[in-house]
């Protein structure tokens, strides 16, 4: 059981588009991106996100490809620069979230997480990218136990 991260996918400008949505990039990223992790057999029991159009949009790709038992919800507080700490405060680790939002909200909830500071960054999200958070039996803490970026580079 884990806490899946979600940075959204790649979005058009806002002279483009005022709402943000995602490009085609952004939406074939995702899409390949579901399909790594189903081909890994990550099984995510809910997707949360942010009520950006952008956030919605990459929560609903996931979600046609991972099948969430609980379905797709929006949810407060996880906007770009909301307070992590309430949302940390209710995150369980079994219960198999996804949560997909935005920086740098979503490097300091993981830098909080891992850290219990929401500084510094200790993990660099990428648009589409999936960061895996367990709990190990040896750490207080949660670690990061893989992550899926949709560019890899050297």
């Amino acid at each position: 059981m884990a806490l899946y991260l979600v940075q959204h996918g790649l979005s058009l400008s806002k002279d483009v588009d005022p709402e943000k949505g995602l490009s085609t990039a952004g939406m074939e990223a995702v899409q390949r991106m579901a399909q790594v992790a189903r081909g890994y057999g990550i099984s995510v029991s809910r997707i949360v996100h942010s009520g950006k159009n952008r956030a919605r949009q990459t929560a609903d790709i996931l979600a046609a490809v991972l099948s969430p038992d609980h379905g797709v919800m929006t949810l407060a507080d996880i906007n770009p620069l909301d307070d992590v700490t309430i949302f940390a405060s209710q995150v369980d680790l079994a219960a198999n979230t996804m949560v997909v939002g935005h920086l740098p909200y979503l490097e300091r909830l993981t830098s909080f997480l891992i850290l219990g500071e929401q500084e510094p960054v200790v993990f660099k999200l990428q648009n589409g990218g999936i960061l895996c958070l367990d709990q190990f039996e040896n750490l207080e803490r949660p670690a990061i136990k893989w992550a899926l970026m949709p560019q890899v580079s050297s």
